[in-house]
C-alpha cells in the first residue's frame, strides 16, 4: 500500500515509518519539526541526537534497501497538504501531526493557541485533503485514551448502547478530558466522526495509552535511525521518564499519591496496532474506534517497576511523592475494554522486569548527558 504518515519525525511517527516501510508499503513522511524546534525553545532536549528526515530516510534506504519519501512542511498549510496528496496519491494515511503533550497544553496562552490552531486544523485539512483527492482513503488518526478521562464505569472500545426513557442508541463514549490536549483531541475524533456521516469517509480512531519504550526491531542499535527520547515533563512519558531518572540518580517523581491508572503499551505494539488498523481498514461511512493498550497500571505501580528492576543492573532507586501539579482523581475507578486490536492479532510486549531492566541498561550508556534540571515537573494545570 502506500501510507502516507503525517508527523513523521516523532516519537513514534519515525519508527511507524521503518515499520511500514519493512513490510513492504510505499511510505511518505511528513513534517515541520515542531517538536525539535520545541524542544529547543523550551530547552529539553531529546536524550538520543536523531538525524533530520532526510537524513535518517537515506540511511534506512542504505540498510535496508527501501525508500521513504520525505516532505517538510504543515499539516495545517492546506496548499502544501493537498500538493502531497496529489502527489503521493496515499491508500492510507496516518495522522500523528499533532501538538503531542498535555503539559505543553497547560504551559500558557500561546501554547494553548497553537495546540487549538494546529491540532484542529490539521484534523480538518487532513479531512478536506481526503475529500478531495479520493474519498476511499482510509484515514488512521492516533486519539488517546485521556479523551475518556476516568469515568466511574466501564469504559467502552468508543462507543455505548444506551438506553433512556424506554428508547436506545448507540452513541460516542462519554469524554472529559483531563487537559487542553486532550481536548483537541476529543475534538479531533467529534469532527472525523461529522465527516465520516457527511462525507461518508473511512476513519480509524485509535485510543492509544501512554507509549514507553526505546528501541524498535528496525532501529536494530543502529543510532542513526534511533526515534527522540523525551524525558522532561513537557514531552517525556512517565515510564520513559522514571527510567532516566533512576539512571540519574533522582528520586521517582510520583505525582500526588501514585494511585492515577492508565492503559500503556509498548512502543514495539504502537507499531502493531498501526499496521493492524491498515490492514483492516473502516468502511465507507464507518469510524472504527480501538482501545489501543497492553495493560494498565498505576503510577505508584510503574514506580515499583523501575525499583525492582534497578537491583538487577545495580542502582538503588528512592521513589518520591510530590505535590501534583495536575488536576486530576488520584484514587478512582478505571476498567476500559480493549479486546478489538487483539481480535485483530494484536501479540502484546508485556512490561516485564527484563524490559524494564535494559531500558535501564541502554540510558546507563547515556547517564553522562543526561540533564537533571529538566526533570523536576513545573508546568502547573491551574
Amino acid at each position: 500500500m502506500r501510507v502516507l504518515i503525517l508527523g513523521g519525525d516523532g516519537y513514534l511517527g519515525w519508527p511507524t515509518a521503518m515499520y511500514l516501510s519493512s513490510q513492504g508499503n510505499e511510505v511518505c513522511v511528513v513534517d515541520n519539526y515542531f517538536r525539535r524546534f520545541a524542544c529547543v525553545e523550551k530547552d529539553v532536549p531529546s536524550l538520543f541526537d536523531t538525524p533530520n528526515l532526510f537524513e535518517r530516510a537515506r540511511h534506512w534506504q542504505e540498510v535496508s534497501g527501501k525508500e521513504i519519501m520525505v516532505r517538510i512542511g504543515s499539516v495545517a498549510d492546506y496548499p502544501f497538504l493537498l500538493d502531497v496528496f496529489h502527489e503521493f496519491k496515499p491508500d492510507a494515511v496516518v495522522h500523528y501531526a499533532e501538538q503531542p503533550s498535555a503539559p505543553y497544553s497547560m504551559l500558557g496562552h500561546s501554547e494553548a493557541r497553537f495546540t487549538l490552531e494546529n491540532n484542529l486544523l490539521s484534523t480538518l485539512n487532513v479531512a478536506y485533503a481526503v475529500k478531495e483527492t479520493d474519498p476511499s482513503i482510509h484515514i488512521v488518526k492516533l486519539g488517546t485514551m485521556g479523551e475518556y478521562g476516568t469515568p466511574n464505569i466501564d469504559i467502552e472500545e468508543g462507543f455505548i448502547d444506551i438506553e433512556h426513557k424506554g428508547r436506545k442508541d448507540r452513541l460516542l463514549f462519554p469524554r472529559q478530558a483531563g487537559s487542553l490536549y486532550h481536548t483537541t483531541k476529543i475534538q479531533d475524533t467529534d469532527l472525523l466522526y461529522f465527516y465520516v456521516r457527511v462525507w461518508g469517509l473511512r476513519v480509524t480512531d485509535l485510543m492509544q495509552g501512554p507509549v514507553y519504550g526505546i528501541f524498535t526491531e528496525e532501529m536494530g542499535g543502529d543510532e542513526d535511525l534511533f526515534t527522540v527520547f523525551n524525558y522532561d515533563e513537557i514531552f517525556g512519558t512517565v515510564l520513559n521518564r522514571f527510567i532516566v531518572q533512576a539512571v540519574a540518580g533522582v528520586p521517582l517523581t510520583v505525582y500526588g499519591k501514585g494511585g492515577q491508572t492508565r492503559g500503556y503499551l509498548n512502543i514495539k505494539d504502537t507499531l502493531q496496532c498501526v499496521g493492524l488498523a491498515i490492514a483492516h481498514p473502516a468502511r465507507k461511512g464507518e469510524m472504527k474506534i480501538y482501545n489501543q493498550f497492553t495493560e494498565t497500571f498505576s503510577v505508584n505501580d510503574l514506580a515499583n517497576a523501575v525499583q525492582r528492576a534497578g537491583k538487577d543492573v545495580g542502582i538503588d532507586v528512592e521513589i518520591k511523592s510530590v505535590p501534583n501539579p495536575r488536576v486530576e482523581l488520584e484514587d478512582h475507578y478505571y476498567n476500559p475494554v480493549h479486546t478489538g486490536l487483539l481480535d485483530l492479532g494484536l501479540e502484546p510486549t508485556l512490561l516485564t522486569n527484563n524490559i524494564v531492566a535494559k531500558m535501564l541498561e541502554s540510558v546507563i550508556r547515556r547517564k553522562d548527558e543526561i540533564r537533571r534540571d529538566i526533570i523536576q515537573p513545573k508546568t502547573q494545570w491551574n
